[in-house]
């Protein structure tokens, strides 16, 4: 394995198509090596899940040489799920064509193994033999001599003694068999095969994971189900990521309504309390919103920023709901209250949003890991806090010139009925 490592903040994709194009390059690899796989996770990177094979009757005895099927279709079948870097297996014995010398006959005809090494390397390709024309049709022609059985290997010529040739078969035994296992995998104290999937750097891993589960469902039912094997997993890593998503969310819950709950301890308004309060849905699905605008998920650190940024985006609208109720205090209209107590703090509200978002910004630029890992959070808190200036330059003062005037008429209107009824309640003479 070769890991290239790259700066923070390249494009992976633009990274691997370089690199690509580069071995595509190279004119020929060595006998021994394989062609490159290119795998666009991190080495480091764990996988997000495990999937164990076994058989539908229980009895896993044998199943180590099922791991040819797993590798020609379990694993291809993964990989092509969007945002599947790699598929890995483990456990099982690969299968081979087994060469077993004869001593005695490599001495008769005065034969070495590096020979019979040789002649078979020299025998065990496909050459190009070009094409040619016939008419309107063009043919390729190719000799074919990889192996496709052990007859093929045992009919392999290996030399010349005086005219008559020796054969592979005349010195060894040639037969299918497995190569030495290099691990095993055990599950409940039975062997078994084991395949992981790796995502892509910077793909949605619920969406891959739920890829991989219709990809074992759909394979459960079809080519497994036919040999009598089946897939199950046995590590899902959204579990934890699910689990931590739903701990921040509560933890969103609880800090809006606490924030409510402290609005109407020293406000003492449920009018004034529900109008600021809006700020918080509208800055929250707002930066939602924002999020997806500049490519970012939804995840566990952008919702931790929200959770950080519940309790910011009320102090604009209090300083604006309060200058506002200032002025209606001063015996002013509706809508002269909502203009005057707006504008004459709008500038504070502004420096004080600012000043805000100035220290969370800064952290959209690091290149760093630490920039990487804290970018969801300063997006977040940076949205968020630039919505609620919105909100309440907007919002609040038009909720304030609507609904507190509604109340307040209401309002009125039962203290007028009240004084009306006290006026006409009858007193007895003395």
């Amino acid at each position: 394995r070769v890991t290239l490592k790259f700066q923070v903040g390249t494009d992976p994709d633009a990274a691997l198509l370089k690199v690509s194009n580069n071995l595509n390059q190279v004119p020929e690899y060595p006998d021994e090596a394989e062609e490159p796989v290119l795998v666009s996770s991190g080495s480091e990177q764990n996988a997000i899940a495990w999937i164990i094979l076994e058989r539908l009757s229980g009895d896993n005895t044998g199943i180590e040489t099922e791991y040819q099927f797993v590798k020609d279709f379990v694993k291809p079948r993964f990989e092509r799920i969007p945002g599947v870097a790699e598929s890995e297996i483990y456990g099982g014995v690969e299968p081979e064509l087994q060469v077993i010398f004869d001593p005695n006959g490599l001495a008769a005809h005065h034969i070495t193994i590096a020979e019979v090494s040789a002649a078979l390397n020299q025998e065990n390709e496909n050459i190009s033999a070009g094409d040619f024309d016939e008419g309107k049709r063009k043919f390729i022609a190719r000799t074919v001599g990889q192996y496709q059985s052990p007859n093929d290997v045992e009919n392999v010529v290996i030399k010349y003694i005086n005219g008559a040739p020796i054969y592979v078969r005349d010195i060894a035994e040639v037969r299918l068999g497995y190569a030495k296992p290099t691990a095993t995998v055990h599950e409940k104290n039975r062997p078994t095969i084991a395949v992981n999937a790796k995502r892509q750097t910077g793909a949605n891993v619920l969406q891959v994971m739920k890829g991989v589960r219709e990809a074992i469902v759909e394979m459960n039912a079809g080519i497994l189900k036919e040999r009598g094997l089946r897939l199950r997993q046995v590590y899902d890593e959204t579990e934890y990521i699910e689990s931590a998503i739903d701990l921040v969310r509560q933890n969103l819950f609880v800090g809006g309504t606490l924030a409510v709950l402290v609005l109407i301890l020293f406000l003492r308004s449920i009018n004034s309390t529900l109008i600021i309060a809006t700020a918080i849905p509208i800055s929250v699905v707002g930066t939602f919103l924002m999020m997806t605008f500049f490519g970012r998920n939804i995840n566990v650190i952008s919702l931790a920023g929200l959770a950080f940024a519940v309790g910011m985006v009320v102090d604009a609208a209090i300083v604006v709901l309060e200058n506002i109720d200032r002025h209606r205090g001063l015996g002013e209209t509706r809508v002269e209250a909502a203009y005057k107590g707006t504008t004459e703090v709008w500038g504070a509200v502004l420096a004080s949003t600012l000043t805000t978002m100035a220290v969370f910004i800064p952290v959209v630029y690091v290149q760093e890991e630490a920039g990487q890992l804290f970018k969801d959070i300063a997006i977040a808190i940076s949205c968020a806090v630039a919505l609620s200036l919105i909100v309440s330059i907007t919002v609040i003062p038009t909720f304030s010139a609507k609904v507190l005037g509604y109340f307040r008429k209401r309002r009125q209107a039962k203290l007028a009925a009240k004084r009306e009824q006290l006026s006409t309640v009858p007193t007895n003479p003395g």
